[in-house]
């Protein structure tokens, strides 16, 4: 069973040309799980797709996770699924991927989070913190919210929304320990550079806070 222990940087992307150097060149920088999420391609150029995402993250150990679909997930060979409010539900995605896949959802505010904290899952995703045209329409949720997720979920949760270098800290500060990038990396002219930068800047806010707090203080 792939775990997600210690897993601090995940990365979220669409379809691009370069893919295969684009994914690896990220996780050489220090993503240690990777989500395709592209909403415009059909069932079978998403498999190909995913084929590609899958081989570099087996290559380097890094789980990879597919988009909204559990049955194109299972199809694909991949470690898991992410499902949204409006996608399938955890429990069929559970049901078709069964006991050993991971299967991650996404919440946006506290009510979706008190659901959430009784479903079949392995991780939550909370945000975005910040509007972001990943999620066009979607107001941000605000630093509190993730804040609260990362409190109140005994489950690994994943903050989304404007991560980068210099809104790290600040997450780190009120409580995130793991954090979703996507335009950092997906717009990034060397995505290797961009993800060193990133993945220091967390590793940097989480091991210094370590320092100052009680050991297991970080969620497992």
């Amino acid at each position: 069973m792939t775990t997600l222990a210690g897993r601090r940087l995940y990365l979220c992307t669409p379809d691009r040309p370069d893919l295969a150097d684009f994914v690896a060149a990220c996780v050489a920088g220090g993503v240690d799980i990777v989500q395709l999420r592209d909403k415009s391609l059909d069932a079978r150029p998403l498999l190909r797709r995913a084929a590609v995402v899958r081989a570099v993250c087996a290559d380097h150990g890094v789980p990879f996770v597919l988009n909204d679909r559990p049955d194109l997930a299972l199809e694909a060979g991949a470690d898991g699924v992410h499902v949204g409010q409006d996608d399938a539900p955890p429990a069929l995605a559970r049901r078709i991927l069964g006991s050993d896949a991971i299967v991650g959802l996404s919440t946006h505010d506290p009510d979706q989070l008190e659901q959430a904290l009784d479903e079949p899952v392995d991780y939550l995703s909370a945000g975005p913190v910040v509007p972001t045209p990943t999620k066009p329409g979607r107001e941000g949720t605000g630093v509190a919210y993730a804040a609260l997720a990362t409190a109140r979920s005994a489950r690994p949760v994943f903050v989304t929304g404007g991560v980068s270098p210099t809104t790290v800290p600040a997450l780190a500060a009120a409580g995130v320990r793991r954090f979703v990038v996507v335009r950092w990396l997906t717009e990034a002219a060397d995505p290797r550079s961009a993800a060193r930068a990133l993945r220091d800047a967390v590793d940097r806010a989480l091991d210094g806070e370590a320092k100052a707090e009680p050991r297991g203080a970080e969620d497992g």
